[in-house]
């Protein structure tokens, strides 16, 4: 089937839904920021003061124009019977709400599940939580909490050195898993006409991004070591210290990788060894392949090495750092990133480049849709689309319920 014309404007897929999301930090912003980038029309209830990630600091700098990009704002406390209820009139008109808070927290206000679909049976009810019911569900649950008790953290350091992974893989995976659920329920809804509450959780998804490692004791009976002290499945499959102390990752993972990363190098004494004849035969040597590997390489240079190997078709990778990325030449030339508009901080009012959803639909990119919204920068218009006149939101202000 032939693509439509450029001039044609694209529709996005959730086009015409809407969510209504009282989320913070990142697991519950994730989930509404794929649903706003396929198209929803995604309102975040904000405290009247303001979302907390708005200011953070240090490694939490970056989390609101990241995660709430292409959305509405609306500033409503909840702790006000007035702000509660103008903020159930405003769920009532949702397809989709989305929550992250803990358990409990909702249905003091009104805003559970149970609650909102008494008054609306077609009502898809996300709960980003830290665990699923069970004997956890009432505890307090971070990323890094979740990567201790999960087998991440232990996976990913070295023995007896703990560590966290380097970005917020549980929030940003439990929200996508949130969002994914809410898509599975758009599905079954239209087929029942029915909604339903989607639950994701932090510690689950850990235990499913380790469930490699579970699957490999069940098969072995040998518990999996920590990623640095692991038995690699591959000989060639590591970072080496190259010229002028440089790094880069260098791989070759069948016997035809094998035989081209020697004739590239120029290592044909290495291809025709026997006892390095398959995989499995390297991996059993592999302690002394490496070691000769490093100092056959330590005279090459990476961009030497980078070339080979990619005019080779092997893999390999140079060690970058996140901000490296933006001068990146597949993401420049694909439209990986796009231009957004800060809204708080010293930047404010400045423009960043952000990361995309990593996929396309009809060959293209999503986009970031909306620029990350000033705070309660929609609350009048929201306020006014659910029935509220001049005087009650103006009485709402007033009071403080609404800013």
């Amino acid at each position: 089937m032939s693509k439509q014309p450029n001039s044609i404007k694209r529709q996005r897929p959730l086009e015409g839904l809407r969510v209504v999301e009282f989320t913070h930090m990142v697991m519950g912003p994730t989930c509404g920021l794929v649903l706003a980038d396929l198209g929803a029309e995604v309102i975040k209830v904000e405290p009247v003061d303001g979302d907390r990630t708005r200011h953070l600091l240090g490694s939490g700098a970056g989390f609101f124009p990241m995660f709430n990009r292409g959305k509405k704002s609306i500033a409503i406390d909840l702790h006000q019977p007035e702000g509660a209820a103008v903020a159930r009139r405003l769920a009532a008109s949702a397809d989709v709400v989305a929550e992250n808070f803990k358990p409990g927290t909702m249905k003091k206000y009104g805003l559970d599940y149970e609650s909102l679909s008494r008054q609306n049976e077609r009502l898809i009810y996300v709960s980003c939580k830290g665990f699923l019911p069970g004997p956890y569900e009432h505890r307090t649950a971070l990323d890094e909490v979740v990567q201790m008790m999960g087998g991440l953290a232990y996976m990913t350091g070295r023995p007896g050195d703990p560590l966290r992974a380097g970005t917020s893989v549980n929030d940003i995976m439990g929200g996508m898993f949130g969002a994914i659920g809410a898509l599975g329920a758009l599905v079954q809804r239209g087929i029942t006409g029915r909604g339903q509450e989607v639950q994701s959780a932090l510690f689950e998804n850990n235990v499913f991004l380790v469930g490699q490692h579970m699957m490999q004791y069940a098969i072995t009976g040998q518990p999996a070591a920590p990623m640095p002290d692991r038995i690699s499945a591959w000989a060639v499959y590591d970072v080496f210290t190259v010229k002028d102390g440089e790094q880069i990752f260098l791989a070759a993972v069948s016997d035809a990788q094998w035989r081209t990363f020697c004739d590239v190098l120029g290592f044909s004494d290495l291809r025709d060894r026997p006892d390095y004849a398959t995989n499995n035969d390297r991996v059993r040597a592999r302690p002394i392949l490496l070691a000769l590997l490093r100092e056959r390489l330590s005279t090459r240079s990476a961009a030497e090495l980078a070339a080979l190997f990619e005019q080779a078709g092997l893999p390999f990778a140079p060690i970058r750092k996140p901000e490296e990325l933006y001068d990146d030449e597949h993401l420049r030339a694909t439209g990986g990133l796009a231009e957004v508009t800060l809204t708080d901080g010293a930047r404010a009012g400045q423009t960043a480049q952000t990361t995309l959803l990593p996929f396309t639909m009809d060959g293209q990119r999503l986009g970031a849709g909306t620029q990350p919204p000033a705070m309660g920068r929609d609350t009048d218009d929201l306020l006014a689309a659910v029935g509220c006149t001049p005087a009650e939101i103006a009485a709402l202000r007033a009071a403080h319920a609404v800013a």
